[in-house]
Order: C-alpha cells, then structure tokens, then sequence
C-alpha cells in the first residue's frame, strides 16, 4: 500500500492552522470574556481581527508567487 506522504503532511499543517486558530478565537477571546467582560473580549477581536490583516496579505503574496513560479515551470 503506496501512501502520499505530501498530501498527508499538507492534510497535518491545515488542521494544525485551523486548531491553533480556533484556540486562538474561541478559547482565548471566551477566556478574556470570562475574566474581563464583554467589552475586553470586543477589543481583543478587533486586535485579533488587525494582527490578522499583514499575516493575510503575507500568506497572499506567497501563495500568489508560488502559483507563478509553478506556472512558469510548466511551460
């Protein structure tokens, strides 16, 4: 039985992503609720929300440069 290591350790970082994002929003902002309030969980979203954009736009420019170089490999 063949098995495609690429695809599982592509399969491993997405779900590795997906869970450290979700401790991030939903377990962090839920504890900052429980302690602080809601107002402190509000704040800490939008500074979740503003750490995000620049991660964003990086990922983007990566993926974007990739997609190039691949496509110009091919040809």
């Amino acid at each position: 039985m063949s098995r495609d290591l690429r695809k599982y350790m592509k399969d491993t970082n997405a779900r590795i992503a997906v869970g450290a994002l979700f401790l991030l929003f939903v377990v962090g902002l839920g504890l900052i609720w429980a302690i602080y309030g809601f107002g402190a969980a509000v704040s800490g979203f939008l500074c979740l929300l503003g750490a995000s954009v620049p991660i964003g736009l990086i990922l983007f420019f990566l993926f974007g440069l990739d997609w190039i170089v691949k496509r110009a490999n091919r040809d």
